[in-house]
């Protein structure tokens, strides 16, 4: 699977108030094949995943966990 970051002034927004990080992800793409993926290559747990389709493009919005604050993924990507 392929995950790209979003970089646009609503996911920083997420990022700073709701602790989520925006993706854009393959259509074929499962919630739980993205969970798995954020969880396995940022070494982060996942509280939840929502998917959008907009513009024949899946959006994912990943919550992740308290411990680990989208603030410093954010941060590790070069994302801040």
């Amino acid at each position: 699977m392929n995950l790209k970051p979003i970089v646009t002034e609503k996911a920083v927004m997420k990022i700073e108030s709701e602790n989520v990080l925006m993706f854009r992800a393959e259509m074929k793409s499962t919630k739980e094949e993205i969970k798995k993926e954020v969880e396995e290559v940022f070494e982060v747990k996942v509280s939840s995943v929502r998917t959008q389709l907009r513009d024949n493009k899946k959006i994912a919005y990943v919550k992740l966990n308290k411990k680990y604050p989208a603030m410093d993924l954010a941060t590790k990507l070069g994302l801040m």
